[in-house]
């Protein structure tokens, strides 16, 4: 396995862990920035271990 794909994944994970953890705080009604901090970072790793991981693939 290429170790950029598995670079990608891991971000994917990582930031699929923190838009759940920010959604459920968020919802939960927790304090608001942090729960935008969880969701803007998880949403950073997780569309950058996508591309990532698309532009492996070819």
């Amino acid at each position: 396995m290429n170790v950029k794909s598995l670079f990608g994944i891991i971000l994917t994970l990582v930031g699929l862990v923190g838009l759940i953890y920010g959604g459920i705080d968020f919802t939960k009604g927790g304090v608001a920035q942090a729960s935008f901090v969880y969701l803007i970072l998880g949403g950073i790793f997780f569309f950058t271990g996508i591309s990532l991981i698309r532009s492996t693939k070819a």
